[in-house]
């Protein structure tokens, strides 16, 4: 019985530590490590299997694929992580009131995920994307009258919006890649309590 212990100690012991030494990283993401001495380290690690100190050092995993932001009636607002938002309320030009959905692509710089993590941290979704697309939405909205947003000028507004987005992402290291507006409606159409006025 003794013996049968110990060897069931042992194993749960060894593959403790082996779990400590190792980090994969999978295709489409790296891993950046925290050490306890250090600080979070400057260098990534890329996509297969690298070595750290057990209990010394911690690594997280970031996506550096191509993210998918959606602004839709869909979204579920309880999980404030999740990438992406509901429609967002937003008043044209000619003071009409909106009701934005649509989808940005979005890309994480591998270079600066280190700085995301230690300045930003893990939920920059709530603290950076989603403010930042809301307040830009409705601003780049305003400059516009509610029929060049749904018709001809959709290009246009795209266009002035990507940029917008990518003037303050850029520098923190979050590259815009696209921005598709999928539906701009009336904003008596969409669900009610369904739309972010904040």
């Amino acid at each position: 019985m003794s013996e049968s212990l110990d060897k069931l100690m042992y194993s749960f012991v060894m593959e403790d530590v082996l779990k400590g030494l190792f980090i994969y990283v999978p295709p489409g993401y790296v891993a950046c490590v925290y050490d306890l001495g250090r600080g979070v380290l400057k260098k990534v690690l890329t996509p297969g299997l690298h070595f750290k100190i057990p209990f010394w050092q911690k690594a997280k995993l970031f996506n550096t694929q191509t993210l998918e932001y959606s602004i839709s009636r869909d979204f579920n607002p309880q999980n404030e992580k999740a990438m992406g938002d509901v429609p967002i309320g937003a008043v044209s030009l000619d003071a009409k009131k909106l009701a934005v959905e649509g989808t940005l692509l979005l890309r994480l710089d591998i270079h600066q995920i280190p700085h995301i993590w230690q300045t930003i941290g893990e939920d920059f979704v709530a603290k950076i994307i989603r403010p930042t697309v809301r307040s830009r939405i409705r601003m780049v909205a305003s400059r516009f009258e509610a029929g060049d947003i749904v018709g001809p000028k959709r290009d246009a507004v795209e266009m002035e919006l990507k940029n917008e987005l990518e003037r303050i992402f850029y520098p923190r290291g979050i590259y815009v890649e696209n921005v598709l507006l999928s539906d701009v409606s009336p904003i008596t159409e969409a669900v009610k309590g369904k739309i972010a006025t904040e």
